[in-house]
């Protein structure tokens, strides 16, 4: 018989009168990882931390039960939950640079809690922790654990939060949306280092996404939900192949249209010539950057994570002055710096963020939040501002109900999707896309795309979108440039760029888009180790 690790039964979860988890029921044997899969606020997260025995704030449990070892361990005291947290069960978040306290070492915090419930020594711990970051494949594994977490990249980060987890033998990780943040080569590389993790340590594991395709690597079994109900449960291969939902169905046939090219040159809206920039003296992160965007027309910036994309977003909208070059905006020089411009430039260029939480005030109402822009650019306010604010929410398809929440109270796709809304309402001419839609699951992300494209059509909006997802280029873009080390690469029509014969780097980005077949991701690193060696060498940058 199997045995049995968790066991999720009737499990009910409300916020006042909403049901957010409606009668959600598996079990999950040792060893083995369970793919929890759905759209933004289908109860993913919250299932999830209720087998940490946690819910949020504003949550209540009005039924079910979750066992772990045979343990209802929504029942247990909060001395026994923190002890079965340590010992037994474990989390992975979403964002490992929120999660690690940038004051001290990584090691100091790898090892805290297995020093804190006494586990075992620091001696031995600190030898656990060094035999992870080598598993994880992590730097120069006895020495990584001196660092500070702002000496590490994003996807190193988040696998030391993944030896965090690991450190005290738990029999069950919980991940949380853990490569959502990342490029899609630094995904393929954590992808690789938690599959790896878990079938070295046998630990088993929740690994919750919105992205079958990522899922489908790591997963013995799928759980989709939807709406907070569990809409059906199979093996990867019975999901894939023989799906019985029609949600499910969509999940697996959804598959992005490329955008037509567009035949005749549509005028500038926005001349970048030139531009350098940096954060400190010395320390350049844009080379020379040059690029054109057409009026009602759609600039992809793709690249890994450091090759400067978001650094050249905030020079556009001024955050970040440049130190040589100029950008032309309509005609006209824009000044460096935002604090220069004028209120209609400043409407004009608007931005959409990657990480709503940093980007939306947690003290603010939703309905706050939206009227805001419309109050200080059109001077909207009471039943005029009211229903100008509905129609936002509808345009991105969030009910009304929404309007007297706080960002805190939204699921990460909803409060993405406000981002989205905030920036329409200032009826931009150019609006920065940065990471738009990578915390949303397929089928809501191409809803917005559809929204984004229509919106484009019907105002001419123009967009300058930041991306590492491939599949999103060829379903938006009009031209397309490939940065790597602060240098465009690679740019050009859609056409040209992403179609053979490709250099090196621009076919690496390429490899790394993540499929729904199995086996992707062993494919995916043969095909990735084959081309390092094939860019080094060709002598460049691997």
């Amino acid at each position: 018989m199997a045995d049995t690790l968790l066991t999720v039964t009737d499990l009910e979860i409300k916020a006042g009168d909403t049901t957010i988890v409606d009668r959600v029921s598996f079990e999950l044997e040792r060893g083995r990882v369970l793919g929890l899969i759905g759209e933004s606020g289908a109860g993913k997260s919250t299932i999830g931390l209720a087998a940490l025995g946690y819910s949020r704030d504003g949550l209540r449990l009005t039924g079910g039960r979750v066992t772990l070892n045979g343990r209802d361990i929504l029942n247990l005291s909060a001395n026994a939950i923190r002890d079965v947290r340590a010992a037994t069960i474990t989390y992975v978040a979403q964002s490992a640079a929120a999660a690690f306290n940038p004051a001290h070492r990584l090691m100091d915090q790898v090892i805290e809690a297995t020093l804190w419930h006494k586990l075992m020594g620091r001696r031995a711990a600190i030898a656990r922790a060094k035999e992870l970051f080598a598993l994880l494949g992590l730097p120069d594994p006895e020495r990584f654990g001196e660092r500070y977490p702002h000496q590490v990249s994003g996807g190193q980060l988040q696998r030391a939060m993944t030896a965090m987890a690991l450190c005290s033998h738990p029999d069950l990780i919980v991940f949380d949306e853990p490569t959502t943040a990342l490029d899609v080569t630094t995904q393929i590389e954590v992808l690789a280092a938690i599959k790896q993790a878990i079938a070295s340590t046998g630990t088993a594991a929740l690994y919750i996404s919105h992205d079958l395709a990522v899922v489908s690597q790591i997963a013995d079994e799928i759980v989709v939900l939807r709406h907070g109900r569990m809409v059906e449960r199979g093996t990867v291969d019975q999901i894939f192949h023989a799906p019985r939902e029609s949600y499910t169905r969509d999940l697996v046939s959804i598959r992005q249209h490329e955008k037509p090219e567009q035949v005749n040159a549509a005028p500038p809206l926005l001349a970048i010539d030139g531009i350098k920039a940096g954060y400190s003296k010395g320390v350049p992160v844009l080379h020379g950057i040059n690029l054109v965007l057409g009026a009602g027309q759609t600039l992809a910036v793709v690249g890994e994570s450091g090759s400067g994309k978001s650094t050249l977003a905030r020079v556009v909208t001024g955050l970040l002055p440049a130190s040589n070059g100029s950008l032309i905006f309509d005609g006209q020089t824009l000044q460096p710096d935002f604090a220069d411009r004028t209120s209609a430039t400043l409407r004009d260029i608007q931005i959409i963020n990657q990480i709503p939480d940093l980007a939306l005030n947690p003290r603010q109402t939703i309905a706050a939040i939206l009227g805001r822009p419309l109050t200080h650019y059109f001077g909207l306010r009471g039943a005029a501002l009211k229903r100008r604010v509905t129609e936002l929410l509808d345009q991105i398809e969030l009910p009304h109900t929404l309007l007297h929440r706080y960002p805190a109270e939204l699921s990460g796709g909803q409060k993405q999707r406000i981002c989205i809304a905030r920036a329409l309402a200032a009826q931009p001419k150019l609006i920065i896309c940065d990471e738009p839609t990578s915390a949303l699951d397929p089928l809501v992300a191409e809803g917005i795309l559809d929204l984004l494209m229509r919106l484009q059509k019907e105002f001419g909006t123009s967009y300058l979108f930041i991306t590492h997802d491939l599949a999103i280029v060829r379903n938006i873009a009009d031209t397309v440039a490939v940065m790597l080390e602060g240098r465009v690469v690679r740019h050009g029509p859609k056409a040209q760029v992403l179609y053979p014969p490709f250099d090196p780097y621009t076919e690496k980005l390429i490899a790394s888009v993540p499929q729904m077949r199995p086996n992707w991701l062993d494919d995916a690193i043969a095909e990735r180790d084959a081309l390092r060696g094939k860019t080094v060498k060709q002598g460049q940058t691997p």
